[in-house]
């Protein structure tokens, strides 16, 4: 099954808006069920097996990683306990929370023996989709099966009934879902729109989606990166020109401004325009007419302006780099698009999409990101943020050996290395957290081999393995 249609920043030039009407039934879905009863796989593969297209077993959670990774499910069953002389939980929990982190969007069903409402909430809150008892009676579990399976395609069925041009931008961060509501209130007005953010945040695609959301989506939506223009170019691009106003006018010419009259018009890197040039962009927007260069006849427009710049707001507020009066007259509503370092998990989620992308461009196998690869996607900086996951992401791929990519397999664009050069630096000042740190940097450099990690943190095994149990490592 394919993943929630979301908003989702990305950077990609060859980008595909695509999105999923297909609405999943049990008949076409491929279930997942791990359990060490043998009881209970037989009698969950004897009541499925009529109802879906494929049902796997194992019981053996240690195999998750590999199913997961070989195969494409759409619901996994999970039990919570597999060690009968415990039955804490906690070793369902562990896999969940595994499962949770490389593959966030498969839904899981958590199977216990033990009706005990703290767990079951404990489970939801640790990323479950939901919880049963055994023995469960036969009927509901295949109506809860039903159920999951529909609502996981809920959204983007509505999504791309209202939105068929939307691109995608995925983000479930509270940082992302923030920005979509506010997308969602101002994208139909007509208001002027300041788009603020690091370059590679993907402040582009915001613009076109406010475009494709606006009351102005028919008409069209013009883009215009006009601190790359010199002082000639300006007003030529923006207002048009007579044939004749200047050497290289051979013929007349439409101005951007008047191109977009009715539809929207994206000003890309605002904050790089000059005084002078910002006072003639102002008496456009002031006056909402143009006049060609080589003419005396003002033209009259209707646009809807939507603008960004890389700066920081304090930078614009400087009248010596920016006039306030323009500033009032672009900014009716300003968003910030935030950096991809403090996206948390929607690093995954986008280096995953370009997995996607670039198995399929350079002819790979489904590829897959291992813990030691996820983990140093997570601990990156990105100053070049989106941009620069999409260029470690695609050469990964272009060097990858196997279908799990490792840590090693991921190296940062070098573009940036002076940038990151502090990286290395303690995230915290816990003496638990930084234990913690260490250890796992340690254990991943030993890829795993505890003794060789335990000699070089001056530790016994014994007391490694004890601190491992104590951080549930």
């Amino acid at each position: 099954m394919q993943d929630l249609t979301r908003f989702y920043i990305v950077q990609s030039d060859n980008f595909t808006c695509l999105f999923n009407t297909f609405i999943m039934n049990l008949r076409q879905a491929n279930i997942l069920i791990v359990d060490d009863d043998k009881d209970v796989l037989t009698a969950v593969r004897l009541l499925l097996q009529p109802e879906v297209k494929s049902i796997t077993t194992n019981p053996n959670p240690e195999n998750l990683r590999k199913l997961l990774s070989d195969n494409s499910f759409d619901l996994l069953l999970l039990d919570m306990n597999f060690n009968s002389s415990q039955n804490t939980g906690n070793e369902g929990l562990y896999w969940l929370r595994q499962i949770k982190s490389r593959h966030k969007p498969l839904p899981v069903i958590m199977i216990t023996a033990y009706a005990d409402i703290d767990l079951a909430v404990k489970c939801l809150k640790e990323g479950a989709t939901d919880f049963v008892v055994k023995p469960w009676k036969n009927e509901n579990l295949i109506q809860t099966l039903k159920e999951i399976l529909q609502k996981q395609d809920i959204l983007p069925k509505q999504t791309a009934k209202e939105h068929p041009e939307l691109p995608e931008i995925i983000g479930d961060s509270e940082l992302m879902q923030n920005l979509f509501r506010k997308l969602e209130k101002i994208a139909p007005t007509d208001a002027n729109i300041l788009i603020l953010g690091e370059n590679g945040t993907g402040k582009d695609l915001i613009a076109q989606a406010i475009g494709r959301l606006s009351l102005r989506r028919d008409k069209p939506f013009v883009k215009v990166d006009v601190g790359a223009l010199t002082q000639t170019l300006f007003e030529s691009e923006l207002f048009g020109h007579k044939k004749g106003a200047f050497t290289d006018a051979r013929e007349d010419r439409i101005g951007r401004i008047e191109t977009a009259s009715g539809g929207t018009l994206f000003l890309d890197e605002i904050g790089n325009i000059p005084l002078q040039q910002q006072a003639k962009l102002l008496t456009v927007l002031q006056n909402r007419q143009i006049t060609r260069l080589g003419s005396n006849t003002p033209i009259p427009v209707d646009i809807r302006l939507i603008t960004a710049t890389n700066l920081p707001f304090s930078d614009l507020s400087d009248e010596r780099l920016f006039r306030k009066d323009l500033i009032y007259r672009i900014n009716t509503v300003e968003i910030t698009v935030p950096p991809l370092r403090e996206r948390g998990n929607d690093t995954i989620l986008i280096a995953e999409h370009f997995l996607r992308i670039y198995e399929k461009k350079y002819l790979k196998p489904a590829l897959h990101l291992s813990d030691a690869a996820a983990k140093k996607l997570l601990s990156y900086t990105y100053p070049g943020n989106v941009r620069e996951l999409q260029y470690a992401v695609e050469r990964a791929v272009i060097m990858a050996d196997s279908h799990i990519l490792s840590g090693e397999d991921i190296v940062f664009s070098p573009i940036e290395q002076k940038k990151t050069d502090n990286t290395d630096s303690p995230t915290t000042h816990n003496l638990e957290e930084l234990e913690r740190e260490t250890i796992e940097q340690v254990i991943e450099k030993h890829k795993g081999n505890i003794s060789r990690a335990a000699k070089e943190l001056g530790l016994t095994r014994g007391a490694l393995y004890r601190r491992l149990d104590k951080y549930e490592m």
